[in-house]
């Protein structure tokens, strides 16, 4: 008979190798499975041990399948009246598209009527179809011309164990997927450990328990599936029953055996939930074992004493949980495991589960091997390693005499520079009634990012750290040990909790200096809770500048909802609407979350007109000005391309006394009818915005490419003044950047 058991990428070595272990000596491995032949046993026995496989299918034929039609008339000539009870509830589990048979849905609609008909003509009965609850599953998988069709012999996915935990208030704790958990300990080489005496495993982040219940289980010789009450097979005409349970007392015999074997468990975690969860997974599934369990302060009292007497030890460490795009407690969290690992014997075999690819600087080592996983919709390596080397430990000492873990030593001239110019600022802040500054700009060259101090209504304060994209020369590891090392030491120096500083992490996109956040998010939906009657959403805070409210989320977006360098533009803003005549109308281009409207309104402009593409922005652009108490019809948001609006309002009667325009510098947005460039396209946009004015009406213009320069000619040429006002508009704590955007005015010069 042919078998496949499917995995996920990546584990295809893994699981080749035990099937082998199992006696399945045919084991091939493919892209996403691993096909073997064997008797029905084997493919029983596959069921029963695997802990990496997803499925195990049994094949029943090869057909052609180049069109759908093929596919019907190859499936219709198979006995499958010898392989599906007439009373069962059937269920096509479909993989793969070809050019003729365009989706998996049609596939299985296909094959779910080749069967059917089959049975029909053969029986006279019609077998029902149940996707919920089906009692047979039959999996087909299309490639090119051909498709393998054959019968699901799991059920449900063998990854799904009985003892996962249910996540509460009380556990919040996601659990690492059971056969992610094997596949760590057995690229740590935890197979071959349990062959020996007293076998230890030291858990780095044992999280839900999942790690230490599958290490348990293979130590003490239990097979995966000894526990699981539903296969899939049961509903199968071919079913042996003798044969499935010869085996399953063959597995008892085994686990009764090894139940009394001695296994030693030390875990740390960070997570306060993760002592308790640990022990409640092992008591689900009535292991019998009694971790040592040490949380940060008390790794100094016994953790490097009981790793160092540990006999046949390995370790695994899970860091998938950490986004090290994320918030400084992440880095933190990677500092503390670099400490621990030196506490962990030389020439311990080791396995790391981990978002960030290249962990060398926290292991002291390199890889002896990488796989790279797809963990849901998150990219993991999975590698190991044997402790040669032990890692370096390095800090750096603060004013206050306290000393922080870092990774390079010359991070110590960074902290102290960071200690000088944020008090400085601070200084200047407090004289100047400012809330939210830029304390750090690149001030030393190597340590190339941002800090931004943000402090909110109700006492909170938050860190972003932005990254600045390092020129290709840079090593890049170094690069990224030094951002490591400011986003640890900022949060200490600036007084911010380690999770209310954000790291934003940019790289040059195609196309010119544009940016985009080089984290893949996966949409989620957003909830909103209430602030004086108005919406807030889950993870924003309010903020205040010059007198207004303001919204800021650090996040679900790469900019947090206020550009703190037109922080001056925003306070002329106001000062120019205060001094406008006439009807008072003020026009917002590229309006963002409507902050200059904002200023505007509290200028006493009595008409406001905010136009962005994005349909968030203008939502966020209204909660803004609700909260400060601009509401009603003369305030108006219009999601449109700002490029094509405009152009439209030449042809109306539309015409605003103060326009206020912070364009991007590259945009190629499927939703824009053109492409925009503003140093290809400035002249042209501000030649049109100089027809929305009133006849004494003035645009204020910004962008932020560093090397803009106006083409003054063609301006002219148009009756158009353009005066430079940067210098005026530049805040003081964005001095060191002067060219951090450009501002002018702009006039229709009346012949």
């Amino acid at each position: 008979m042919e078998f496949y058991a499917t995995c996920p990428a990546g584990f295809e070595q893994l699981l080749a190798q035990e099937l082998r272990s199992c006696g399945i000596h045919t084991a091939r491995p493919l892209q996403g499975q691993v096909a073997f032949t064997g008797t029905l046993e084997d493919g029983y026995r596959a069921c029963l041990w695997s802990g990496l496989a997803s499925r195990i299918v049994a094949v029943i034929a090869r057909v052609k399948a180049s069109t759908a039609d093929e596919l019907y008339e190859s499936l219709s000539q198979i006995p499958w009246e010898e392989h599906i009870p007439t009373d069962t509830r059937l269920t096509i589990e479909a993989h793969g598209t070809t050019a003729e048979i365009r989706n998996t849905q049609y596939l299985a609609l296909r094959t779910k009527d080749a069967l059917s008909d089959r049975i029909f003509s053969k029986t006279g009965i019609k077998i029902q179809t149940d996707t919920a609850r089906p009692t047979l599953r039959v999996a087909i998988r299309l490639q090119k011309t051909h498709a393998t069709i054959g019968i699901d012999l799991t059920g449900e996915a063998l990854f799904k164990r009985d003892y996962l935990p249910k996540r509460s208030a009380q556990n919040t704790l996601v659990p690492l997927r059971p056969d992610y958990a094997r596949a760590l300990l057995d690229t740590a080489g935890w197979f071959h450990t349990v062959r020996h005496d007293n076998p230890t495993l030291f858990i780095l982040f044992s999280g839900a328990g999942t790690i230490a219940a599958e290490a348990i289980r293979q130590a003490q010789d239990r097979a995966s599936g000894l526990d699981r009450t539903a296969w899939g097979f049961t509903g199968w005409l071919g079913h042996q029953e003798s044969v499935w349970n010869a085996l399953v007392r063959e597995a008892q015999e085994r686990a009764e055996a090894g139940a009394e074997r001695t296994v030693n468990l030390i875990a740390f975690d960070t997570r306060p939930e993760a002592g308790l969860a640990l022990q409640q997974s092992l008591t689900r599934e009535n292991l019998q074992a009694k971790p040592i369990f040490f949380r940060p302060q008390r790794v100094a009292h016994g953790l490097e004493k009981a790793l160092t007497y540990a006999h046949n030890l390995n370790c695994v460490a899970d860091l998938s949980w950490l986004d090290p795009n994320a918030k400084a407690s992440c880095v933190s969290t990677l500092l503390q495991a670099r400490q621990i690992f030196t506490y962990v014997p030389s020439d311990t075999g080791c396995a790391v589960l981990s978002a960030e690819a290249d962990l060398s600087s926290i292991m002291g080592n390199n890889p002896t091997s990488e796989q790279e996983l797809l963990q849901g919709n998150q990219h993991t390596e999975l590698s190991a390693y044997t402790l040669h080397n032990k890692p370096d430990t390095k800090t750096v000492r603060l004013n206050d005499g306290t000393t922080l873990p870092t990774f390079l030593d010359n991070s110590q001239q960074f902290s102290k520079r960071l200690e000088k110019v944020s008090k400085a600022r601070a200084r200047w802040a407090q004289r100047e009634d400012v809330s939210c500054y830029r304390v750090y700009d690149a001030d030393l060259p190597d340590y190339s990012a941002s800090i931004e101090l943000y402090q909110g209504l109700q006492k909170g304060r938050w860190l972003q750290i932005s990254e600045y994209v390092a020129p290709k020369g840079i090593d890049q590891d170094l690069a990224q040990q030094r951002l490591w090392d400011m986003v640890t030491i900022a949060p200490r120096v600036l007084h911010v909790s380690p999770e209310n500083t954000y790291l934003k992490r940019r790289k040059r996109a195609k196309g010119g200096s544009q940016y985009v956040d080089q984290t893949k998010k996966t949409p989620q939906r957003t909830y909103y809770s209430r602030k004086k009657g108005i919406l807030l959403p889950e993870g924003s805070h309010l903020i205040d500048e010059g007198g207004l409210t303001f919204e800021v989320n650090f996040t679900n977006h790469l900019d947090c909802g206020i550009f703190l360098d037109h922080r001056d533009t925003r306070a002329m803003i106001r000062e120019m609407a205060k001094k406008t005549k006439g009807l008072k109308r003020f026009l917002n281009l590229f309006a963002y979350t409507g902050t200059a409207t904002c200023y505007a309104a509290d200028g006493d402009m009595h008409h406001t007109t905010s136009v962005d593409m994005s349909k968030p922005s203008l939502a966020w652009a209204k909660r803004n000005m609700e909260r400060n108490g601009f509401t009603g019809p003369d305030h108006q948001y219009i999601q449109a391309d700002v490029l094509q609006w405009i152009h439209e309002q030449r042809r109306t009667k539309n015409r605003w006394d103060l326009i206020f325009a912070d364009v991007p510098t590259f945009s190629n947005s499927s939703r824009m009818h053109h492409s925009w460039d503003v140093q290809r396209d400035h002249a042209e946009f501000l030649i049109t915005l100089s027809r929305l004015l009133t006849h004494d009406g003035i645009c204020v213009f910004s962008c932020n490419l560093r090397s803009f320069k106006p083409d003054v000619a063609a301006l002219e040429k148009a009756d158009v003044s353009i005066h430079d006002i940067t210098l005026d508009t530049i805040p003081d704590d964005f001095a060191r950047n002067p060219r951090i955007h450009h501002c002018y005015l702009v006039r229709h010069i009346k012949r």
